[in-house]
């Protein structure tokens, strides 16, 4: 008999949780606390992990790699991922899955702020005076731009004895951060029926319309952006849009059934070489690097979290803060590593980072594995449409492959 994962525990946490919350009422509130302790724990090491894992993806580059192509490549992942946060943005504010729920818990609202700062101010912020500090007070942008070139200063300095021996030492470090995050998340499905039992013993159980307002946005959203990504890779490559959709059904449907990219990578590589007609060299460059620096789905699914949980515990956000929300989802992204739970783990970035409460993961926690599906469709998707961009514009995309049959698929 197959043991139960994660995702299964967290599953049993959430229905759980809402249950006893429902028949317990407001008496709950008592356990809160180990939900508390929980967010804390997931807290603790997401400086460190964003930070590493941007240093290892930047760094690993050959500094060739960082020249046109590289560039070029990391240019439409931003582009791409940017896309993807404004249309969850939109997609939230029309749909609006976390209004209309009155309840105690809503009016913790007073007790958050977004942060109320000019333009000028927004971008200055982005860049950190002391990276120390920084990491001290969670500011996830600067902490990832210091990254960057740190990153970018490893990848420069590669074939040296030092360059060599730090980036190792990253890697290593890596490792053990990922394993501190493991170890946190298999306390997941207890801290999740914790949270999950303190709301709804508030609000009842009209919270599950909230989620699936939500992921009915999330689906939504990545249908329009997948198709305007799709519309304008066609265009630029002049290839046939519907034919082009049906060369990314086998990666689509290992993506879905894994919600794993890491899982997904070969298949991509190979359907993007021998059905799409990408080159070697191109490929095998943008779709891993799109693993660690391209993540639309996450973008996507943070935009539309963190709108959510604003409407919910009724926190305003203005213009300004909007605009932040996309830029904190692109760069969220650059940290994006293979975790259980990265869902949860992103959330603890974004929400910090714009003045939301932690609360609001336990919302979308048990609906986790069902974005999950989205997000990796997402990811897995536009890293080839990137590929084939890029191929066009370099001449290595082999217009008699893509033209051909779609072989059987095996």
């Amino acid at each position: 008999m197959k043991r139960l994962g994660l995702t299964g525990w967290i599953a049993i946490g959430t229905v759980a949780g809402m249950l006893v919350g429902h028949f317990v009422g407001p008496n709950i509130a008592g356990i809160k606390f180990i939900g508390d302790i929980f967010l804390r724990l997931i807290q603790m090491s997401v400086v460190l992990l964003v930070m590493g894992a941007v240093i290892e993806a930047v760094g690993a580059l050959d500094p060739k790699e960082l020249g046109r192509l590289g560039v070029k490549t990391i240019v439409l992942f931003m582009l791409t991922t940017a896309l993807a946060a404004t249309t969850g943005l939109i997609l939230a504010d029309v749909f609006r899955p976390g209004a209309g729920l009155s309840s105690p818990v809503a009016e913790l609202a007073g007790t958050y702020k977004t942060p109320d700062t000019t333009w000028t101010e927004i971008l200055v912020n982005f860049f950190p005076r002391n990276v120390i500090e920084s990491m001290a007070r969670g500011e996830m942008i600067q902490v990832i731009v210091f990254a960057v070139l740190f990153g970018v200063a490893l990848s420069l300095l590669a074939k040296s004895d030092s360059g060599s021996n730090i980036i190792r030492i990253v890697k290593q470090f890596n490792v053990v951060i990922l394993q501190v995050v493991k170890i946190v998340m298999k306390a997941a499905p207890v801290g999740i029926f914790a949270l999950l039992a303190w709301v709804t013993g508030y609000i009842g159980l009209a919270v599950v319309r909230s989620l699936a307002v939500f992921l009915l946005c999330m689906l939504v959203s990545a249908i329009i952006t997948f198709v305007i990504v799709l519309l304008v890779t066609s265009a630029y490559a002049r290839l046939n849009p519907i034919k082009l959709a049906m060369k990314l059904n086998r990666m689509a449907v290992i993506a879905v059934t894994t919600t794993s990219s890491a899982i997904t990578l070969p298949t991509k590589m190979s359907d993007s070489e021998t059905r799409i007609g990408i080159s070697p060299r191109v490929s095998r460059l943008v779709n891993p690097l799109g693993m660690a620096l391209n993540s639309d789905g996450l973008a996507l699914y943070l935009a539309i979290a963190c709108m959510t949980v604003a409407q919910f515990f009724n926190v305003e956000m203005s213009v300004g803060t909007q605009i932040q929300v996309v830029v904190v989802s692109v760069l969220a992204t650059l940290g994006t590593v293979v975790v259980p739970g990265g869902g949860l783990v992103a959330l603890a970035i974004g929400f910090p980072t714009l003045g939301l409460p932690l609360e609001g993961i336990a919302l979308l926690a048990g609906v986790d594995w069902f974005s999950g599906m989205i997000r990796t469709v997402m990811n897995v998707v536009d890293d080839v449409m990137v590929a084939v961009i890029v191929a066009a514009s370099e001449n290595e995309l082999d217009r008699n492959i893509f033209d051909n049959e779609l072989p059987d698929a095996a």
